[in-house]
């Protein structure tokens, strides 16, 4: 909960103040107190009911309503989060020759493509979906359209080769997000690769359009340190394919977006299905002041009835 006017609740220190001042005021009177024997007596025959809290229960309420009108001033905001029904998404995906590593079982690319089957599941039917994978340069391309089919076929159908273009990737992206609808609605994309990009355009640059553009990023570095491919010289040792996080992280900090790092396919499926779900919706602020002040008159108007009942038992 956040308060447009947090000033305000410092009129809660009241609730304190004036209980402390009940307090002492009993102390007080109960010094001129006179013990009479038979008072239990007498307050039964005058109708009088012995309980001490029921004398208390106005006074508490009325603090209570004290509290809830400064709440109340002090303007409460909730955040709740509501389905998406207008968003266009770009899953754009490494499908370079190091996919084929076999660190991430059963490959790279094969728990990739698992992933972002699992992240559109997330997704409500009317959010805009594309795909772009990628290497040397785009190998398939499908822009947000409402049928979600077409963009897992893009994803499915990738076979690992190249090398890694991933700033004219995000270029692309960024294109087809443009033009999938003049009303600029929520966009965003999720870029999956394991490797340092190697060619093209230089992914940080446009990473920082695509936050000029409000299109955050949000990348997910796959794969471990240990990864390798067979060396295409049958003597050599295995080729080295560490992915590169710290990439990751610059493109999806210049986004405004950002980075994961996943080195099994459970924690990619994990990331993704959470990117999935936390992308189908947006959160929402929503003032929640006439509660707090109904609340505040609903407490005095029972306070004052609870009293008057009390008044009305004495003789």
């Amino acid at each position: 909960m956040s308060f447009s006017s947090p000033v305000w609740l410092a009129a809660l220190a009241l609730v304190p103040v004036v209980l402390a001042l009940s307090w002492l005021a009993r102390r007080r009177a109960t010094r001129y107190a006179i013990r009479f024997p038979a008072v239990e007596t007498l307050r039964q025959a005058a109708g009088v009911p012995g309980s001490r809290w029921r004398s208390r229960v106005p006074a508490a309420l009325a603090l209570l309503a004290l509290a809830s009108l400064a709440l109340a001033l002090a303007r409460p905001h909730v955040r709740h989060s509501v389905p998406v029904n207008e968003a266009s998404l770009m899953l754009v995906t490494d499908v370079s020759g190091s996919m084929a590593a076999t660190d991430v079982n059963p490959t790279r690319l094969d728990a990739a493509e698992q992933a972002a089957n699992h992240f559109i599941d997330k997704l409500p039917g009317r959010v805009r979906v594309g795909a772009i994978t990628f290497s040397s340069s785009a190998e398939a391309v499908q822009g947000p359209v409402s049928d979600h089919q077409a963009a897992r076929e893009i994803i499915d159908g990738a076979n690992p080769s190249g090398a890694t273009a991933t700033g004219d990737a995000i270029d692309l992206a960024l294109q087809l997000l443009h033009g999938a609808s003049s009303k600029h609605p929520p966009s965003a994309i999720v870029l999956l690769s394991d490797g340092a990009a190697n060619t093209g355009a230089d992914p940080v640059g446009a990473a920082r359009q695509a936050g000029k553009d409000r299109i955050p990023i949000y990348t997910v570095a796959l794969g471990t340190s240990g990864g390798t491919l067979p060396n295409p010289d049958p003597f050599g040792p295995p080729v080295s394919v560490p992915p590169d996080p710290q990439l990751m992280t610059q493109i999806a900090h210049a986004s405004n977006g950002r980075a994961f790092n996943a080195q099994t396919a459970d924690e990619l499926s994990s990331i993704y299905g959470h990117l999935g779900s936390q992308l189908a919706s947006v959160t929402r602020k929503s003032e929640i002041t006439v509660a707090f002040a109904l609340a505040a008159i609903v407490l005095l108007a029972v306070a004052a009835a609870t009293s008057v009942r009390r008044e009305a038992r004495l003789p």
